[in-house]
């Protein structure tokens, strides 16, 4: 698969209405914003379809591998910038680590990264904005390109939380946002999310690595592992075709019926059941 480099802070791309997705399945070493600027059809990410229309907000984070596939004449605006970037921006460094936890976690709020109305009318002028200082290329124009980029990614980063631990915050401990980043990283290898593992890497000591995790996310850990593994089924069941035998194997369930029962305990349907419903529901939408 085709991977793209950024050899730059950050990027802005205007393309021309498309007919035709030009490019296959790719990915980045970057995190790349696409707004839709006009025109209809489904971003493919990471093997999962979401539809978008115009005020969509997508975000990728580096590896994702993506696609479109075009329903109508469809404008993109891209913004591109590399993982350093946030921590240029002067910021302190639990904020910028923040920024950059919450950003790489974009996979917790699948589809259009804006998940309320009020912020899709607040990020629909700054793009508009963006556009006007990328063709002007005046005094100043760079300096307030970056301010509007920062905007978004602050935005894009207070929707991410809403998916996140209630008591994540701006202020949560750099050596907490470690662990989450690393059984999110790890949520296909269940080998790799024995407590004993996950201690070592934290370097806390396992006897106290549950009562840590509590204290500084309000869950416990193993339910905050079952917690977004039943996100990532929801996701897959809602966006993918993939069959529940798949989607069992890639979690690390037992089998089908072991999925099944889980999902059954917190969600209170069948997988099968989820998926239907959400079809229909989109169907309506």
């Amino acid at each position: 698969m085709v991977k793209d480099n950024l050899y730059q802070p950050f990027e802005v791309v205007l393309r021309e209405p498309l007919s035709a997705c030009p490019r296959s399945e790719h990915s980045h070493s970057f995190f790349e914003f696409i707004y839709i600027i006009s025109g209809t059809g489904k971003q493919c990410i990471n093997k999962s379809k979401f539809t978008y229309k115009p005020g969509h907000l997508f975000l990728l984070t580096p590896n994702d591998s993506h696609y479109f596939e075009i329903l109508t004449e469809t404008q993109f605006l891209f913004i591109r910038f590399n993982p350093l970037y946030i921590k240029d921006r002067g910021l302190s460094s639990e904020t910028a680590e923040h920024l950059n936890f919450l950003l790489k976690n974009a996979g917790q709020a699948p589809g259009c990264i804006l998940k309320t109305d009020e912020d899709k009318a607040v990020v629909k002028p700054i793009m508009q904005a963006i556009i006007s200082e990328k063709e002007k290329k005046g005094l100043y124009s760079k300096a307030l390109l970056q301010q509007y980029i920062n905007t978004v990614i602050v935005i894009a980063a207070r929707n991410v939380a809403m998916s996140m631990p209630d008591e994540v915050s701006e202020n949560t401990e750099e050596k907490t946002l470690d662990i989450l980043q690393y059984i999110q990283a790890n949520i296909y290898f269940p080998e790799k999310l024995k407590a004993k593992v996950i201690a070592d890497k934290a370097g806390i000591s396992e006897n106290y690595l549950g009562q840590y995790f509590k204290k500084h996310t309000g869950e416990s850990m193993q339910q905050y592992i079952i917690n977004y593994k039943l996100k990532l089924i929801e996701n897959r069941l809602l966006h993918s075709n993939m069959r529940m035998v798949e989607i069992a194997n890639e979690l690390g369930f037992n089998d089908e019926s072991h999925l099944n029962r889980i999902f059954k305990k917190y969600r209170s349907m069948n997988p099968s059941d989820f998926r239907k419903a959400g079809g229909e529901l989109n169907a309506l939408v």
